[in-house]
């Protein structure tokens, strides 16, 4: 015959603990166990200690169904994003994903078919309907894409934290410095002694792409160098096109001496082309790129490129985000919107050292 105890116990396992089922074991009020739930301060160690005791016993889960109704909150973040088979859209879900976990937000998902989209109203409008809390737009800049954010409202009915995109005064704004990344890869250039840099852009509609560029070309005009027209071309992110691109640039601009691609995809495809048109890379050509891929660094030679932490955009995105709802829900003053441009770093290897010795292994040490 099952003891009272062992009935309890048999009950949670079959169906699903309650609330009250953890208070009267424990001999505390349901408001109690929502305060040890909730990590509330008013309550004593010793009480603290046994309905945490019971909570595991019973292996009772808090309703998030429940703790939304009473709460009047969802606990959902509303994200848009799109492009995700491009990597830079997929890591900066990734990291929103890991920290909307780890801060106890579900995610409400809307991908976008194109980039342009204008409408966005019924985008708004079905995040809204759901209860969302925050709003996070993963969605990269591109061309006029962000015209309708002169049409939203003044005061958004929540949240908005915006990512991948040209600052603006009293909003949330997330981003790499894809012009100090830039910089950073082309000083190093510099200083590695190239002085006929080429550049490979990205799709020039991009915020970041004209970001790098203006990097390449400010690098190249304050050391006096040459930045005119036959010393760039444009791509699309992918290799073929940055196979297409470097061949143009072997054409039109044959002195080159390095060439500065906008992403690691492109970069890869002047490895390629290079010995193609009688170039040795790093010894005749210097190549440094831009993303830091995984595959970078198995490269052949291993690739000179810029890492840019787009997981930590996502990542720092929620941080934000929940930190405002937070604040509201508290009743704590206004946050102040700003701008955080998050730094990338340079990560230094072979294609870009033209005094390394033939073998792979000789001359420098590389990451």
């Amino acid at each position: 015959m099952l003891s009272i105890t062992g009935t309890l116990t048999l009950t949670a396992k079959v169906g699903r603990a309650t609330i009250r089922q953890v208070a009267s074991a424990a001999g505390v009020s349901t408001q109690t166990v929502s305060r040890v739930i909730n990590e509330r301060p008013d309550v004593s160690a010793e009480t603290r200690s046994r309905v945490q005791g019971v909570i595991e016993q019973l292996g009772y889960r808090p309703s998030a169904l429940a703790r939304s109704l009473v709460q009047q909150r969802s606990y959902t973040l509303g994200v848009v994003t799109a492009g995700l088979r491009i990597l830079g859209p997929s890591r900066t879900l990734a990291g929103i994903t890991a920290e909307a976990a780890a801060a106890g937000y579900a995610l409400l998902l809307e991908e976008l078919p194109r980039y342009d989209l204008d409408d966005t109203a019924p985008i708004f409008e079905a995040l809204l309907s759901r209860h969302v809390d925050g709003i996070i737009w993963a969605v990269p800049e591109v061309g006029a894409n962000r015209n309708w954010i002169d049409r939203r409202p003044v005061q958004p009915e929540v949240p908005i934290v915006y990512l991948t995109m040209e600052p603006r005064q009293n909003m949330w704004v997330i981003s790499i410095d894809n012009y100090l990344g830039a910089r950073l890869a082309m000083d190093h250039l510099l200083a590695r002694g190239f002085r006929r840099i080429a550049h490979i852009a990205g799709p020039l509609d991009w915020w970041e792409s004209r970001q790098r560029m203006a990097a390449w070309r400010d690098a190249l005009q304050d050391a006096g160098l040459e930045a005119g027209d036959k010393c760039w071309t444009e791509g699309d992110w992918s290799s073929a096109s940055g196979e297409a691109a470097a061949d143009k640039l072997f054409q039109q601009y044959p002195e080159m001496d390095a060439v500065f691609a906008a992403n690691d995809q492109m970069a890869l495809s002047v490895l390629h082309q290079a010995p193609l048109h009688g170039r040795r890379v790093p010894h005749d050509l210097g190549v440094a790129g831009f993303d830091n891929i995984p595959e970078s660094a198995y490269f052949r030679p291993a690739l000179t490129t810029v890492q840019q932490d787009q997981y930590n955009v996502g990542k720092v995105a929620v941080e934000e985000i929940t930190r405002i709802i937070e604040a509201a829900w508290k009743g704590v003053a206004t946050i102040e919107p700003k701008s955080i441009m998050l730094a990338p770093t340079l990560v230094v290897r072979r294609s870009s050292d033209r005094l390394a010795n033939d073998d792979e292994g000789g001359g420098t040490a590389y990451e």
